[in-house]
């Protein structure tokens, strides 16, 4: 089970191997994670775990190509949508409602840029990040509303992780934090061509 303020996520084996790695990796760092503390905190054995992912490094690779896997779907279908203000608001809060329960990720992320490098992770997210961004700015937009959408997109993470430890509702915070992105790629939209 996941310590503080953070829940598991979800119930299956899989999932728990996933959140009690995450849960080290934030109390000791990445170096510091053996397979054998992960199977030890779940209560299985190495085979058990061995059975779900062979390295300490499959298991957060995972935990990204989970996170991936609704941004891909996002940018999927972003491609078939007409570029309006309204297409780019649903891009938004289908992102916002994607990052939920992410921050754990983003944290590491944040911690560990050298393991990022090494599992290319670092890489993948970025060209998604780019990718995303490319379905925001109006057309022929200035480079002062390019940055603010941007900014929308990235101000999402941030406040996904400087907000994670606040006593607020989750959803409010969720929902907070997309009206500011929101509000920013509104004010590019007005501004923009």
């Amino acid at each position: 089970m996941v310590t503080g303020s953070s829940k598991p996520r979800r119930g299956n084996t899989r999932q728990r191997i996933q959140d009690v790695t995450l849960e080290l990796i934030a109390e000791q760092g990445y170096e510091k994670t053996s397979l054998r503390e992960i199977s030890e905190r779940l209560g299985v054995t190495k085979a058990a775990l061995y059975y779900h992912f062979k390295t300490k490094e499959d298991i957060v690779v995972s935990l990204f190509t989970d996170l991936m896997t609704p941004i891909d779907d996002l940018i999927a279908w972003a491609k078939e949508q007409p570029p309006t203000l309204e297409t780019k608001r649903e891009i938004l809060t289908r992102y916002s409602l994607a990052l939920v329960g992410a921050a754990p990720l983003f944290r590491f992320m944040h911690e560990n840029q050298a393991t990022l490098r090494e599992l290319s992770i670092g890489e993948n997210f970025k060209s998604r990040m780019q990718e995303l961004i490319a379905y925001l700015p109006p057309e022929d937009a200035s480079l002062t509303d390019r940055v603010r959408c941007i900014s929308a997109l990235f101000s999402m993470h941030a406040g996904m992780f400087v907000l994670q430890d606040d006593e607020s509702d989750p959803e409010e915070r969720r929902k907070a934090v997309l009206e500011v992105a929101t509000g920013l790629i509104v004010q590019a939209h007005q501004h923009g061509g």
